[in-house]
């Protein structure tokens, strides 16, 4: 560690709050500059958001995962800037054959309190987060969506009796599988914290404030009253790096005073950028604006469970007729992304390229409305304030909405949420009418958009005959399903493309659910965004590595 904690609570305190610029200078200048590859120097990574537990098996927020990534490792990881080539991690050999997969563990790496990684880790990482029979169950108010589609579903069983092989056996063949491994949540936890915690779901939780794992960065101190995360060098990390002391994730909601703190040096690295503060960047001689393409997806949902009018596809068309989403994205995003036309974006397997965006033509929607006899009707229309990736201007995305449907007739109410985490937990919850929402790819695979997303994920006869949507409360439903769409030609396809491990055949049937999807219109697709970033020029060129799947790589990162 490159500072005592005394040092580290002044620095903290210095830095704190985003009126204190200068301060945050002062501190860079003394502490960041030097170092690069001798693993000096404080990385500073700005953000819009900022949430208070990082525990992997606890979220679904990107926000959360951009730390979790530096602190835990997963059995299997993403190459950075690959677009989804997988390659080893905790795992050094591993295969999937029919349902049985089988993996070689890494030997000699520990975990930041000392403890040695072990194949019992994943048998109890796995069992924390999906079986209420585990003395240490999380509990099932506690873990994430993520629990199910990531492993729950898929695995039958865990032979940690080696303490370097695991034999995973499945409940079906599932061709995603390894892929699934390297996501952020399936991240290994250690099984010596999580028995330390306790067997109540409560003790549990604690997790996430002091998270401990084997990443290439050790957490240090969650500073929730200045939304700061300090993470220290881990000198045992097994893989790459890291090549500096320290990082600091720090909250700074407005996109133009993030961009600018870039620009400044007072950060290094930033993301969720929107048009203006990309330009921002890309016009300044201190920091490079870069760019690749994204595997997301924005969208709105329309939650059939709280209203009624969305039951009726005709309905759901004619909305996406009005909503003029060429104008959101060449002039609200200003070209940084491109209209969506399906759940799949275009790098993705199954993507069809036969399908188009809706075109803006508001005298169909108005004819859609008065076939099904819905015309007039108000909603409400739930946002987040903060910029996304797939959404970096959801204020003003909202307000478009509005006046596009009320050309049409109808009544939009904007309900504005102030903090991501809050949002979350109000949509997840099935509260909206309708919601932005997008996804970032976990694995680059089709079924982590089209099963995660829009599979209500309940036995297929729960849906009831001649209906396209089922209840938030039915057993086993899927909240991130945030639509309660559940079509059962839609669902039979994805659920036996997963068990396909012909690609050709898998690309076909994906391709027949994302038509599907999106004659359906289950969602507004609105876009697919450019992954941008903007760099200081104190990071050594080609250190930082923008990818589309996994990360923030910042194990590699140098600064001059």
């Amino acid at each position: 560690m490159s500072r005592s904690d005394m040092d580290r609570r002044s620095f903290l305190k210095a830095a704190g709050g985003a009126a204190a610029t200068a301060s945050v200078a002062g501190c860079l200048d003394s502490l960041g500059g030097g170092g690069g590859g001798d693993g000096g120097g404080t990385l500073v990574y700005a953000r819009g958001d900022h949430p208070e537990n990082y525990d992997p098996q606890q979220t679904t927020s990107g926000e959360v995962a951009k730390v979790t990534n530096q602190i835990f490792s997963t059995l299997i990881q993403f190459a950075a800037g690959s677009g989804g080539q997988l390659e080893d991690a905790l795992a050094t050999e591993y295969s999937l054959s029919g349902t049985t997969a089988t993996l070689t563990l890494r030997e000699d790496v520990t975990f930041h309190d000392g403890s040695d990684f072990t194949a019992k880790d994943f048998k109890a990482t796995f069992r924390r987060f999906t079986d209420p029979e585990y003395d240490y169950y999380l509990g099932d108010s506690n873990r994430s969506g993520y629990a199910g589609f990531t492993l729950g579903n898929w695995i039958k069983s865990v032979d940690a009796s080696n303490d370097y092989e695991l034999t995973i056996e499945l409940t079906q063949q599932y061709a995603p599988f390894l892929r699934n491994l390297a996501m952020f949540a399936a991240a290994v936890l250690s099984k010596d914290q999580i028995e330390s915690l306790g067997s109540s779901p409560d003790a549990q939780v604690e997790l996430g404030t002091d998270p401990i794992g084997t990443g290439a960065f050790a957490f240090d101190q969650l500073d929730n009253e200045n939304q700061r995360v300090l993470l220290q060098a881990n000198d045992e990390f097994w893989g790459d790096g890291p090549n500096v002391g320290e990082v600091i994730f720090k909250t700074i909601t407005q996109n133009s005073t993030r961009a600018q703190d870039v620009i400044n040096g007072d950060s290094h690295i930033t993301d969720n950028l929107d048009s203006q503060s990309s330009t921002q960047i890309q016009d300044a001689d201190s920091a490079t604006l870069k760019s690749k393409n994204g595997i997301n997806i924005g969208y709105m949902g329309m939650n059939m469970d709280r209203k009624e009018e969305f039951r009726d596809r005709k309905v759901r068309r004619a909305i996406s007729y009005a909503v003029n989403t060429k104008a959101i994205v060449d002039q609200i995003y200003q070209g940084f992304a491109s209209q969506a036309d399906q759940p799949l974006p275009p790098d993705v397997l199954g993507y069809n390229d036969n399908v188009d965006p809706y075109p803006q033509d508001k005298d169909r929607a108005q004819s859609l409305l008065e076939e099904a006899g819905a015309t007039g009707f108000s909603f409400e229309l739930a946002t987040f304030s903060n910029p996304r990736g797939y959404n970096p201007s959801p204020v003003e995305t909202a307000n478009q909405v509005k006046s596009d449907l009320e050309d049409i007739g109808l009544t939009v109410e904007i309900n504005q949420f102030s903090t991501f985490s809050s949002y979350l937990d109000y949509t997840l919850t099935g509260k909206h009418d309708a919601c932005f929402l997008g996804w970032y790819t976990d694995n680059s695979d089709p079924d982590n958009f089209l099963y995660v997303l829009l599979d209500p994920q309940v036995e297929m006869d729960a849906v009831p005959d001649g209906q396209d949507w089922v209840s938030w409360d039915t057993e086993g439903f899927n909240t991130l399903n945030v639509s309660a769409w559940a079509n059962t030609d839609f669902m039979e396809t994805v659920r036996e493309a997963q068990r396909t491990y012909d690609e050709n055949k898998r690309k076909t049937m994906y391709q027949e659910a994302s038509k599907l999807a999106h004659d359906e219109a289950p969602w507004v697709f609105v876009d697919y965004a450019q992954t941008l970033r903007g760099v200081n020029e104190a990071v050594v060129p080609d250190s930082y590595t923008v990818s589309s799947v996994g990360g923030p790589y910042l194990n590699t990162v140098e600064l001059q």
